[in-house]
């Protein structure tokens, strides 16, 4: 696997005290160092501001056993989180409070199994190719509450009913002051939220904002997470970005818009330039082209990182008989194909100036799905791998799977533990993943035997009696 170092930043005098001076006017009285463990899931310290120095040149000391993925023991050395001083942002929910990123460190080394650094590693790789990689994510998820009966979407007014409520007036209107909220507090954080909606399930919700280098993307996935679970409280409700929380509801995603750069100027690669012929007639350049050739080739083994959890898989359905959810729709592709704007695709081309990754589950780790798809787009680039004839204007959701088949289009893994031995075999990815991807699929295979041991009461339901 691929050991490229990551360079270890030294801020500039100026820069600090700028932050300082930033920090002081906003009134922060504590600054929360946080960072995610292989699942994604934020961890934090709150540490008095005064302190700041000490964060940014030090860290926060982390016993680093105690966090999922970490790749240390109980008697290992501390993991040092060291703030980024250019993701200081003050929480405008908590205004005494700052939170910032954080790298990680143990024995003032930079840690492989941070998946920021992680994915900073990826993105030297590719600079050294001249490139780079820009996107955004847009998150759906539920609001729901929960009782000694289980979780039902949260619908104070009952008027949340509707078997196709996407979009729909009165099912958002009671939702109104959170999404508000979310808008308000996410824009003063620098989001750029331009949209938000009632999605296709009752009470779920997705809202859009700007595009940024991948780095700030996957922070900014992280945070939104972070935010829509507080501010859900302050309405009684709880934020659940678990892939599909109804079985007959649709799922959640995380769909990831995403170009490839010229790393120097940031012009976008994916658009024809003048004169260059369409190749596969959606105005993209070559460089477009063979990147989705080298996703579309490792899709199987990215889907374990784009679709962590085995619930992930409740999204991904496919067969002859395709289920859909009350809307009609899944949304959510299970075979790999790319082509024109058309939702039935697992990378949509809305336009040439990017692709949206449909299959990322509302569960994934921004950070590690990045890194796998850089990994696998450069192979692809590298290797000039000819993804075939785009589909255009084909609902592939009515196809069958003898039809899908014989287009050549490969059905996506249908369970974790498919996806996990996908990704074990595919060095491409597991490069991409670097020291993380052995810890990965280590705490994969034990979360599908663990799960495997429980029996479920529709398998009670449908054979206790069989025989």
């Amino acid at each position: 696997m691929s050991s490229n170092p990551v360079t270890i930043t030294s801020y500039p005098s100026g820069q600090r005290e700028q932050v300082r001076e930033m920090l002081k006017e906003q009134g922060i009285e504590f600054i929360l160092a946080q960072f995610v463990d292989i699942h994604g899931a934020p961890k934090v310290k709150q540490v008095p501001v005064d302190c700041f120095d000490s964060l940014v040149d030090d860290g926060a000391g982390f016993a680093g056993a105690a966090v999922w993925g970490m790749g240390l023991g109980p008697e290992s050395h501390d993991l040092m989180a060291r703030t980024d001083i250019d993701t200081y942002v003050q929480l405008p929910w908590i205004p005494n409070v700052a939170i910032a990123n954080c790298d990680l460190y143990v024995k003032n080394e930079i840690w492989p199994y941070c998946p920021r650094n992680n994915l900073k590693r990826m993105l030297g790789v590719m600079a050294e190719k001249g490139l780079t990689l820009n996107g955004g994510f847009e998150p759906e998820h539920f609001l729901v509450v929960q009782d000694e009966n289980g979780i039902k979407p949260w619908d104070p007014l009952n008027l949340d009913t509707l078997a196709k409520p996407c979009y729909d007036f009165k099912g958002m209107a009671q939702s109104i002051d959170y999404l508000q909220d979310i808008i308000r507090y996410g824009n003063q954080m620098g989001f750029g939220i331009y949209q938000s909606d009632h999605e296709d399930a009752n009470g779920q919700y997705e809202i859009n904002f700007d595009w940024s280098d991948a780095v700030k993307a996957a922070d900014r996935l992280v945070l939104f997470r972070l935010m829509s679970g507080q501010i859900a409280q302050k309405y009684g409700a709880i934020a659940t970005f678990l892939a599909k929380p109804f079985e007959d509801k649709t799922g959640s995603g995380a769909h990831l818009h995403f170009h490839v750069a010229d790393a120097q100027s940031g012009k976008n690669l994916f658009p024809l330039k003048d004169g260059q012929a369409d190749w596969k007639g959606l105005g993209l350049s070559k460089t477009a082209i063979h990147y989705i050739g080298g996703l579309l080739k490792h899709c199987r083994a990215i889907t374990a990182v784009s679709s962590p959890q085995i619930n992930c898989y409740r999204r991904i359905q496919s067969g002859e008989f395709v289920y859909s959810s009350n809307s009609g729709y899944t949304w959510t592709p299970s075979f790999a194909s790319y082509g024109d704007n058309n939702r039935t695709q697992l990378y949509r081309c809305p336009s040439p100036n990017r692709f949206e990754d449909r299959s990322p589950s509302a569960m994934v780790n921004p950070y590690l799905l990045m890194a796998a798809q850089i990994a696998a787009g450069l192979d692809g680039i590298e290797n000039e791998i000819d993804p075939g004839e785009a589909i255009c204007g084909k609902n592939i959701w009515n196809l069958s799977v003898s039809q899908r088949r014989e287009m050549g289009l490969t059905l996506l893994p249908q369970n974790l533990m498919e996806a996990v031995e996908a990704l074990e075999e595919d060095e491409v990815v597991k490069n991409g993943l670097g020291t993380i991807a052995d810890e990965f699929i280590r705490l994969k295979k034990a979360e599908w035997g663990e799960f495997m041991q429980h029996v479920t009461p529709w398998e009670i339901k449908r054979t206790l009696t069989m025989l």
